[in-house]
C-alpha cells in the first residue's frame, strides 16, 4: 500500500497544477466557457497524468505583446476643407452603435445614447489638425471612447446619477496637432474614456499598465 502513495500524491499535485493552468488560460481568453467547464470536469475525473497533460497540450499561447513595439505616435489627417463633414449625428436608441477602424468623424459630432450604447474608437482614425468635438448626451445609456496614446484629449462633461470619465493629459498639445474635445451630460448613464494601443483589448491594456507599474516600481 505504501508503494502506491507517491503516485497518488503526484497525481493529485499534477491535477491541481492542471486546474490552475486551465483557470489561467480561461482568464486569458484562450478557452471559451464551454471548453473551460468541459476540461475542468475531465481534470477531476482523470486517473493518470497523461490524461491531465492532454487537457492543456493543445492550447496555443501567443507570444506576449511588448508595450514598446507598437507605434504610439498620433496619426494626423489632412486639414478639413471648408464645409467638409462639419457636423455628424450618432444615435443609439435601445440598441448599439459603433464606429471603429478608419472612420471619418466630423468637426462637430453629437452623440445621443438613450437606453443604448455607443462605441467610438479613434485608434485607427487619423484626425486633422485642430479640435474635433464630441458632444455626448447619455440618457440611461452609455458611450465608450477609445483613444490611442499621445492623442490630446480634453473633457468637460458631468453626470447626474451616473459617471463621466475625466481624462487628463500630462502636457499641452503641440501647435497644429489634433485635439479631441469631449463634452456632454450623462443622466443615469455613463461616459468612459480609455487609452489603448491599436489592436489592444481592454484586458490587454490592463495587463500592460500593470506590467508598466511593476517595472516602474522595480526600477526605483
Amino acid at each position: 500500500m505504501s508503494g502506491s502513495l507517491p503516485e497518488s500524491v503526484g497525481l493529485r499535485e499534477r491535477r491541481e497544477r492542471t486546474i490552475a493552468s486551465l483557470c489561467d488560460h480561461f482568464a486569458q481568453d484562450r478557452l471559451t466557457l464551454d471548453e473551460f467547464e468541459t476540461r475542468l470536469d475531465l481534470a477531476h475525473k482523470a486517473l493518470a497524468q497523461p490524461q491531465l497533460d492532454a487537457l492543456i497540450a493543445d492550447i496555443h499561447v501567443a507570444e506576449p505583446v511588448r508595450s514598446a513595439a507598437p507605434q504610439t505616435h498620433t496619426q494626423v489627417a489632412p486639414p478639413r476643407a471648408a464645409g467638409e463633414d462639419d457636423d455628424r449625428f450618432i444615435l443609439s436608441v435601445m440598441s448599439g452603435n459603433e464606429r471603429r477602424g478608419n472612420w471619418r468623424p466630423g468637426a462637430k459630432n453629437t452623440v445621443l445614447a438613450f437606453m443604448g450604447g455607443v462605441v467610438l474608437d479613434f485608434r485607427d482614425t487619423p484626425l486633422p489638425p485642430g479640435v474635433t468635438e464630441i458632444n455626448i448626451f447619455a440618457l440611461m445609456g452609455g458611450c465608450e471612447i477609445i483613444v490611442p496614446p499621445n492623442l490630446a484629449v480634453e473633457t468637460r462633461g458631468f453626470a447626474l446619477m451616473g459617471g463621466f470619465s475625466h481624462f487628463s493629459d500630462h502636457a499641452p498639445p503641440a501647435a497644429g496637432s489634433p485635439v479631441l474635445r469631449i463634452t456632454g451630460f450623462a443622466l443615469m448613464g455613463g461616459v468612459d474614456i480609455s487609452v489603448r494601443l491599436p489592436g489592444e483589448t481592454a484586458r490587454d491594456a490592463r495587463r500592460r499598465l500593470k506590467d508598466d507599474r511593476r517595472r516602474l516600481r522595480d526600477s526605483r
